[in-house]
Protein backbone atom coordinates (compact mmCIF):
# COMPACT_ATOMS: atom_id res chain seq x y z
CA UNK A 1 0.00 0.00 0.00
CA UNK A 2 1.45 3.34 -1.01
CA UNK A 3 1.44 6.27 1.35
CA UNK A 4 -1.98 7.86 1.20
CA UNK A 5 -3.01 11.29 2.49
CA UNK A 6 -6.16 11.15 4.62
CA UNK A 7 -7.43 14.60 5.47
CA UNK A 8 -5.06 17.50 5.87
CA UNK A 9 -2.92 16.14 8.70
CA UNK A 10 -2.99 12.33 8.48
CA UNK A 11 -1.06 10.09 6.06
CA UNK A 12 -1.48 6.32 6.04
CA UNK A 13 0.75 3.60 4.59
CA UNK A 14 0.80 -0.17 5.04
CA UNK A 15 2.98 0.03 8.14
CA UNK A 16 2.50 3.50 9.60
CA UNK A 17 0.21 6.35 10.48
CA UNK A 18 1.78 9.80 10.16
CA UNK A 19 0.13 12.81 11.77
CA UNK A 20 1.20 16.44 11.88
CA UNK A 21 0.76 17.10 15.60
CA UNK A 22 0.68 15.01 18.76
CA UNK A 23 -2.78 16.23 19.70
CA UNK A 24 -4.27 15.64 16.25
CA UNK A 25 -7.52 13.68 16.41
CA UNK A 26 -8.48 11.34 13.60
CA UNK A 27 -11.98 11.37 12.06
CA UNK A 28 -13.84 8.13 11.46
CA UNK A 29 -13.11 8.22 7.71
CA UNK A 30 -9.37 8.14 8.45
CA UNK A 31 -9.79 5.33 10.98
CA UNK A 32 -11.66 3.39 8.31
CA UNK A 33 -8.70 3.69 5.93
CA UNK A 34 -6.11 3.05 8.67
CA UNK A 35 -7.80 -0.17 9.81
CA UNK A 36 -8.77 -1.12 6.25
CA UNK A 37 -12.33 -1.78 7.38
CA UNK A 38 -15.73 -0.60 6.18
CA UNK A 39 -17.35 2.43 7.74
CA UNK A 40 -20.03 0.18 9.25
CA UNK A 41 -17.35 -2.00 10.86
CA UNK A 42 -15.65 1.02 12.41
CA UNK A 43 -18.98 2.14 13.87
CA UNK A 44 -19.50 -1.39 15.28
CA UNK A 45 -16.01 -1.27 16.83
CA UNK A 46 -16.59 2.19 18.33
CA UNK A 47 -17.57 2.44 21.98
CA UNK A 48 -20.83 4.34 21.59
CA UNK A 49 -24.23 4.16 23.24
CA UNK A 50 -27.39 5.97 22.12
CA UNK A 51 -28.31 6.68 25.77
CA UNK A 52 -24.86 7.78 27.04
CA UNK A 53 -22.92 10.63 25.43
CA UNK A 54 -19.48 9.45 26.63
CA UNK A 55 -19.51 5.81 27.74
CA UNK A 56 -16.70 4.58 30.04
CA UNK A 57 -13.50 3.14 28.55
CA UNK A 58 -13.93 -0.37 27.14
CA UNK A 59 -10.70 -2.25 26.28
CA UNK A 60 -12.54 -4.37 23.69
CA UNK A 61 -13.81 -1.33 21.77
CA UNK A 62 -12.39 1.58 19.83
CA UNK A 63 -12.90 4.45 22.28
CA UNK A 64 -13.58 7.89 20.79
CA UNK A 65 -12.52 11.14 22.42
CA UNK A 66 -14.98 12.86 24.74
CA UNK A 67 -17.76 14.71 22.94
CA UNK A 68 -19.84 17.66 24.15
CA UNK A 69 -22.77 16.98 21.85
CA UNK A 70 -24.44 13.85 20.46
CA UNK A 71 -24.30 15.43 17.00
CA UNK A 72 -20.52 15.94 17.18
CA UNK A 73 -18.59 13.57 14.89
CA UNK A 74 -16.63 10.72 16.43
CA UNK A 75 -12.94 11.60 16.67
CA UNK A 76 -10.17 9.24 17.79
CA UNK A 77 -6.72 9.76 19.26
CA UNK A 78 -3.99 8.05 17.17
CA UNK A 79 -2.75 6.11 20.22
CA UNK A 80 -6.24 4.68 20.75
CA UNK A 81 -6.44 3.60 17.11
CA UNK A 82 -3.01 1.93 17.42
CA UNK A 83 -3.99 0.22 20.70
CA UNK A 84 -7.20 -1.09 19.18
CA UNK A 85 -5.42 -2.30 16.02
CA UNK A 86 -2.83 -4.22 18.05
CA UNK A 87 -4.82 -5.47 21.04
CA UNK A 88 -8.20 -6.22 19.48
CA UNK A 89 -7.63 -6.72 15.76
CA UNK A 90 -4.24 -8.39 16.20
CA UNK A 91 -2.38 -6.20 13.73
CA UNK A 92 1.23 -6.95 14.61
CA UNK A 93 2.94 -3.62 14.09
CA UNK A 94 1.35 -0.21 14.08
CA UNK A 95 3.62 2.82 13.91
CA UNK A 96 2.41 6.33 14.60
CA UNK A 97 4.88 9.01 13.53
CA UNK A 98 4.45 12.60 14.60
CA UNK A 99 6.00 14.99 12.13
CA UNK A 100 7.07 18.38 13.46
CA UNK A 101 5.32 21.32 11.84
CA UNK A 102 7.21 23.04 9.05
CA UNK A 103 9.25 26.00 10.27
CA UNK A 104 7.64 29.24 9.23
CA UNK A 105 9.06 32.74 9.00
CA UNK A 106 7.29 33.53 12.28
CA UNK A 107 9.02 30.59 13.99
CA UNK A 108 12.42 31.73 12.68
CA UNK A 109 11.79 35.30 13.84
CA UNK A 110 10.70 34.16 17.30
CA UNK A 111 13.77 31.92 17.58
CA UNK A 112 16.03 34.83 16.60
CA UNK A 113 14.34 37.03 19.23
CA UNK A 114 14.80 34.32 21.86
CA UNK A 115 18.49 33.97 21.01
CA UNK A 116 18.95 37.75 21.18
CA UNK A 117 17.23 37.94 24.58
CA UNK A 118 19.36 35.08 25.89
CA UNK A 119 22.52 36.90 24.74
CA UNK A 120 21.35 40.10 26.47
CA UNK A 121 20.67 38.15 29.66
CA UNK A 122 24.17 36.64 29.58
CA UNK A 123 25.72 40.09 29.09
CA UNK A 124 23.72 41.55 31.99
CA UNK A 125 24.66 38.64 34.25
CA UNK A 126 28.32 39.03 33.31
CA UNK A 127 28.24 42.74 34.24
CA UNK A 128 26.84 42.03 37.72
Amino acid sequence: MAKQKVGSAVAVSADSITIDTADQLIPIESVQKILNRSRASVYRYANTDPQILNPPFDPECLNPEIRNDKEAPLMFHPNEVARFAQDVLGIKQVTIAITPPAETETNRLLQALLNELQDIKKLLEAQN
